[in-house]
């Protein structure tokens, strides 16, 4: 693997198809595909991907899991990958583009009804505890999107999460996650789950009473809660030490504050790689909801769109089964003149429609202002 002493080179060098994760922890790009792995079943895939990487001596393994768990994933052997430190700074600024044309899906009443339905079902007695409902926003452009140009925006956005690109058939998903699926580095493994949301604000005072308001609130903190049980308890299997904090803390990015709850263990099984880990974490209730079968029927009925990639993991593994995965947010699939925004808001019993649409609008506006778009 070749060294890169300049992680923001890697970013800029970004060419159409290659994988982009650039995060706390440090910068991956890879380029071409000597191999792709597209096998649903996880045993399967983390198998197939290690014998590949035996064979082959690539450095690694990149690509992107698909929300569903029945979906084919896109995990690329590359021809080359480069792996640098973490990149210091962003060039922020406007990119020039300007949609031609913007299509919610659903519209904003529309999208409150959903809310509005799927609350009830999770007040009915159904066992349904939690769901994740999501919408899209469609922008037409009047000429290609030129991705790599909007990577540097991205990491500007948000400098303390994980800015990501990842060639899939036909389109390109990317995006700047606050949130780590999980990262593997020898024995020991990290997951840093987050749920429970609140807008900053520009006013200092306000924004501490938001931040206050999250932790203090019972919705946010058992919302939280459902999502840190089930990443503790889809670990426990494979570790032979897990530690769970208490209590969430509040994390922030530019536009939000987040619960967070740092979760770490030690693999029992050092042949269990960050693929396999994954694999099994995901889709978490963070962007799904529980207990997951029920959350994913609930979801195929409300949502009028296929997410796709979107919610889905992106991230590497290598020879030794080290590696890191983040949660496919805050994200965008470009395809020639048109891209494809999404977003999505954590649903409990007393959630408010209005409150859960008003939270998707401002995740929207978080990203269009991420790729210099006008969020009018």
């Amino acid at each position: 693997m070749d060294d890169a002493p300049d992680p923001a080179g890697l970013v800029a060098d970004y060419r159409p198809g290659d994988f982009l994760l650039a995060g706390p922890s440090g910068t991956v790009r890879a380029a071409g595909a000597a191999a792709v792995v597209a096998d649903p079943d996880p045993d399967e895939l983390a198998g197939r991907v290690a014998k590949l990487l035996a064979d082959t001596g690539a450095p690694l393994a990149a690509g992107a899991l698909p929300f569903r768990p029945d979906a084919a994933p896109h995990v690329v052997i590359p021809d080359t990958a480069v792996r640098a430190g973490r990149v210091r700074s962003g060039r922020a600024g406007r990119s020039g583009l300007v949609p031609v044309a913007r299509r919610p899906v659903p519209a904003g009443a529309a999208y409150a009804e959903a809310v509005a339905t799927a609350v009830r079902t999770l007040r009915d007695g159904s066992g349904l505890r939690k769901v994740v409902l999501a919408r899209a926003l469609d922008l037409d452009f009047a000429a290609p999107i030129d991705v790599p140009a909007l990577l540097p925006g991205l990491v500007a956005a948000n400098p303390n999460g994980y800015t990501f690109a990842v060639g899939l058939p036909g389109a390109t998903l990317l995006g700047a996650t606050p949130e780590l699926l999980l990262s593997r580095r020898g024995r020991v493994v990290a997951a840093n789950p987050l749920a429970g949301t609140r807008p900053r604000s520009a006013d200092p005072g306000l924004d501490r009473a938001a931040a206050a308001g999250l932790l203090a609130s019972a919705k946010d903190r058992a919302e939280h809660r459902v999502v840190v049980d089930a990443v503790a308890e889809a670990l426990r299997p494979f570790c032979a030490a897990l530690t769970v904090p208490a209590e969430p803390e509040l994390v922030e990015t530019p536009t939000v504050w987040h619960l967070s709850t740092a979760i770490t263990g030690t693999v029992a099984d050092p042949e269990v790689s960050s693929l396999r880990l994954a694999s099994a974490l995901h889709p978490t209730p963070a962007v799904c909801g529980t207990p997951t079968d029920s959350a994913l029927s609930v979801i195929g009925g409300l949502e009028p769109f296929d997410r796709g990639f979107y919610s889905g993991a992106v991230g590497w593994c290598d020879a030794a089964g080290d590696g890191e995965w983040v949660v496919a947010i805050r994200c965008a699939e470009a395809a020639g003149a048109r891209m494809r925004l999404f977003a999505g808001a954590g649903i409990m019993p007393a959630s408010d429609p209005a409150a859960e649409l008003a939270e998707t609008t401002a995740k929207f506006a978080t990203l269009l202002g991420a790729f210099g778009i006008d969020p009018e």
